[in-house]
């Protein structure tokens, strides 16, 4: 699905939106959105518009594998982990469920502000939601790519 929605989000790149999607995640205010609307409305032979909606619908099925791979495999690796290790990946467990729940917040109000009805609460909201759904989903990758080299440590040195 990563690959799904970075390929169907490569026409959104302009000289002002080099970060595609990313650009209009982190417009905190209508200013910054309609900067990012104008990149996407100006002469092309795409309607990236049209484009930008496919990919954030497209990313509601990614955060759904996304978030329970991640709340899976973090409650996994606390099970076998004792101490604070293992008790931490418990919270980021959870984390991993709040991250995909932000992520429906950041893509509804990336879908209103689409729709031509964003604002400056929209804005905000959604890269506040942004924001705290990429420290919450990269704590995770962390914590799962930390256990699996402390596993393949331990498995090596027996």
């Amino acid at each position: 699905m990563a690959v799904i929605v970075t390929i169907s989000g490569d026409k959104l790149k302009t000289d002002d939106t080099p970060h595609r999607i990313l650009d209009l995640e982190f417009a905190y205010n209508s200013a910054k959105t309609a900067k990012v609307l104008d990149a996407w409305t100006s002469i092309s032979p795409y309607d990236r518009i049209a484009i930008a909606r496919q990919n954030t619908w497209l990313d509601f099925i990614f955060l759904f594998f996304y978030s329970i791979f991640l709340f899976l495999a973090s409650k996994a690796i606390s099970r076998l982990f004792g101490g604070p290790f293992g008790r931490a990946g418990k919270l980021v467990a959870k984390g991993a469920l709040v991250a995909g729940l932000l992520d429906v917040l950041e893509n509804t109000g990336m879908l209103i502000t689409l729709s031509g009805n964003g604002s400056d609460t929209i804005a905000l909201c959604t890269t506040i939601c942004s924001v705290i759904k990429w420290l919450l989903a990269l704590v995770a990758v962390l914590y799962v790519l930390l256990a699996g080299v402390g596993l393949l440590r331990a498995r090596l040195t027996r």
